[in-house]
């Protein structure tokens, strides 16, 4: 939530809240850069215990504005996080080549890039970052919070279907501020060919953001899906999660 900006928690906050007569508050999966889309984000709060689901679906939805809806709600175990239980979240990055830019239908979620691209090479240059890193040179320092991450996923292909549109399959057990966003800026260079493929990976010896990498607009980019474990195991993985991680160690 932001105090001077209309943003998606405090949207959800604000109209939950009004539901239910009592303030509440939520916890999310992680936080978006402003302008991100969020297909499969996930929350968690706590609600009497006489609160039906399905009703409280439906009031809420009717409550809230047209661009922001909440597609499901169910009761999860006491040791539950949205945040810290995570196991790892999914972001999908569109952008097309072709020449009349996107189609008008995905304007809002497709990013026009006015280049060519060479598959073969942002593929290959996407490979090397795989792995637990320190991503400094790709994120925004935040104070007290650690840049180390693990790079699960990174991949590119064709959207089927759909004229020039490549997407890029991104995930990692958490992401930093502005990340996949920089990763993302950085393989479009090699893209077009103004960097070489192992230049991204090269930048992970770095300790501080690389003032070179660009980072890609943020309309692009949609948080897919978060992966939890198994509800026997939500309290060990919260916990684990906790612990901050500094380069060089795992």
């Amino acid at each position: 939530m932001q105090p001077t900006q209309r943003t998606v928690c405090g949207v959800l906050t604000e109209s939950l809240s009004t539901v239910l007569r009592t303030p509440v508050s939520l916890t999310v999966a992680g936080r978006t850069d402003a302008g991100v889309h969020a297909d499969g984000q996930v929350a968690h709060v706590d609600l009497p215990a006489d609160v039906e689901p399905d009703r409280l679906l439906r009031r809420y939805n009717r409550l809230l504005p047209v661009d922001v809806r909440v597609r499901g709600i169910t009761e999860v175990p006491a040791e539950f996080d949205a945040r810290f239980g995570a196991l790892r979240r999914h972001y999908r990055y569109r952008v097309t080549t072709a020449r009349y830019g996107a189609d008008p239908l995905r304007a809002r979620d497709t990013v026009a890039w006015p280049h060519a691209l060479d598959l073969g090479a942002v593929n290959e240059a996407s490979a090397l970052l795989l792995g637990e890193h320190d991503f400094a040179a790709f994120c925004k320092r935040r104070d007290g919070a650690t840049t180390v991450r693990a790079l699960q996923e990174l991949s590119w292909a064709p959207a089927p279907g759909e004229d020039g549109v490549l997407v890029a399959a991104v995930a990692a057990d958490a992401f930093c501020h502005s990340m996949v966003r920089s990763l993302v800026g950085a393989l479009l260079d090699v893209g077009r060919g103004r960097r070489a493929p192992d230049w991204p990976a090269s930048l992970l010896s770095r300790d501080a953001r690389a003032g070179e990498v660009v980072v890609a607009p943020a309309h692009g980019l949609s948080l897919i899906r978060v992966d939890y474990p198994d509800d026997a195991d939500l309290a060990a993985r919260a916990e684990r999660t906790r612990r901050v991680r500094v380069r060089g160690q795992t």
